[in-house]
């Protein structure tokens, strides 16, 4: 059902494309399965997407930027750009750099929540 979400919002090919959370009814499996996607529409279609999540290494590993949210009132505390060019590989989730950024993030939304 995902899928055919993703693809009726796509279809009319917009500049933007605002997802929000679209993954997080859906176990860990199918959840990554669906990220693999997602990224090769990115190339596939060239698209911008705005990408709202709760997940710390689904937006490290989507993201070529990654804006933080302060609690209310919500404002942007820390902008941080996601070095990896597209399509990531999978196993990029288990490298040092990548804990090392989803380490700064969690740290950035402990200091502001």
């Amino acid at each position: 059902r995902m899928r055919v979400s993703i693809a009726r919002a796509l279809v009319a090919e917009p500049q933007l494309a605002l997802f929000d959370e679209p993954f997080g009814a859906l176990d860990e499996i199918t959840r990554l399965k669906m990220q693999t996607e997602l990224q090769r529409l990115f190339q596939l279609k060239r698209f911008a997407a705005m990408f709202i999540t709760h997940s710390i290494s689904e937006a490290v590993y989507l993201s070529s930027r990654v804006l933080v949210m302060s609690g209310r009132p919500g404002r942007i505390v820390e902008d941080i750009e996601i070095p990896w060019e597209y399509p990531r590989p999978p196993e990029l989730r288990y490298s040092p750099e990548f804990g090392r950024i989803a380490g700064h993030l969690s740290q950035t939304l402990e200091a502001h929540a």
